[in-house]
């Protein structure tokens, strides 16, 4: 088969495409004939092995352990495992490849790939294989950190970061469970924040809305680009800041621990402040939010807005184009 192959950690102009064999079905795997696959900042981050705290999370201290990058795919059953009763051949199926940890390789960039049968559900007839593949990482992000009963009718939300993967997803999800959404994000993408629903949108550009007079019920915070402090003033007494958080590709934190340390000390923060989302044990399975997501987009609750569709030789190019921070919604590889 052909697949993008990663020999080491570093720039995405190292990746190739190369002729292969095909990946090993265990008995409870389910080998994908990939349609479609889907670039998000996880890759960026297993491309090129940064923040280096992350290569000790599993997926290879000098180098990466499975050396196909991407982690998201939509496509059809080639073959199961001998213990897989959910699915058949030929079935149309979406879903994350990586078992555990996101940090790492999931061999998504290929045209077969080997897949727990937990990680997949049936691709709705209403959306394509591009979009099928858009959904699985930013959609589970958002239903673990957004579940319903966090946001009731009526209430306020505001989505920053609102035109990407995760937040495009946060927008709908917020304006399903009845709520007020209000989306912030560059000038440039706010005709498509306003077409996924949200009833107000913001230019980062030109105002902060941490400065504003509104009052939030609850703030989703994909980028992280201002403080929990500063969040805070704008919150209701009883609302809830949410942080999802990354890198920008590089662009904050150490290259050691990137922003894993925010994150660490919001977390020790939790117990003393109500405003911040406590520990909780009892986060649904992949499966479970699996087939919540399926449910969504046959519904058309979730509609995934494809940016881009590249090829499987251009897989460095996707990547840069995702990092330069242009792309509204997904960045999608189509292989036919």
């Amino acid at each position: 088969m052909k697949a993008v192959v990663q020999d080491a950690y570093g720039s995405p102009d190292a990746l190739e495409v190369r002729e292969i064999g095909r990946p090993a079905v265990a008995d409870d795997d389910v080998l994908i004939r990939v349609r479609a696959a889907s670039v998000h900042p996880d890759v960026w981050h297993v491309v090129s092995g940064r923040p280096y705290v992350l290569r000790l999370m599993g997926n290879g201290l000098t180098r990466p352990k499975n050396r196909i990058p991407g982690t998201d795919m939509a496509g059809q059953v080639e073959s199961i495992g001998k213990g897989v009763t959910r699915f058949r051949p030929g079935d149309e199926v979406f879903g994350e490849t990586v078992r555990g940890l996101q940090w790492r390789n999931g061999g998504a960039f290929a045209e077969y790939v080997s897949v727990p049968q937990s990680a997949l559900a049936l691709k709705p007839g209403n959306v394509t294989f591009e979009q099928a593949a858009s959904v699985p990482t930013s959609g589970l992000i958002v239903l673990q950190n957004l579940p319903e009963g966090r946001v009731r009718a009526g209430q306020s939300v505001l989505v920053n970061g609102a035109a990407g993967g995760v937040g495009a997803i946060a927008v709908q999800l917020a304006k399903a469970y009845g709520a007020s959404v209000t989306g912030v994000d560059h000038e440039a993408k706010l005709d498509m924040v306003r077409a996924l629903g949200a009833d107000r949108v913001i230019d980062y550009t030109r105002e902060d809305f941490t400065r504003k007079a509104e009052r939030y019920d609850l703030i989703f915070d994909v980028p992280g680009n201002h403080s929990f402090a500063d969040c805070r003033r704008v919150l209701n007494p009883d609302g809830m800041y949410v942080l999802i958080g990354h890198d920008h590709f590089g662009g904050v934190g150490s290259r050691m621990l990137g922003s894993l340390p925010h994150f660490f000390r919001l977390m020790a923060l939790s117990p003393f402040r109500k405003q911040l989302p406590k520990p909780s044990a009892s986060t649904p399975g992949k499966q479970e939010l699996m087939t919540v997501l399926q449910g969504h987009l046959a519904a058309g609750t979730i509609t995934p807005i494809v940016d881009r569709t590249f090829a499987l030789d251009e897989v460095p190019q996707a990547i840069r184009y995702l990092a330069g921070g242009t792309a509204r919604g997904k960045v999608v590889v189509g292989i036919p």
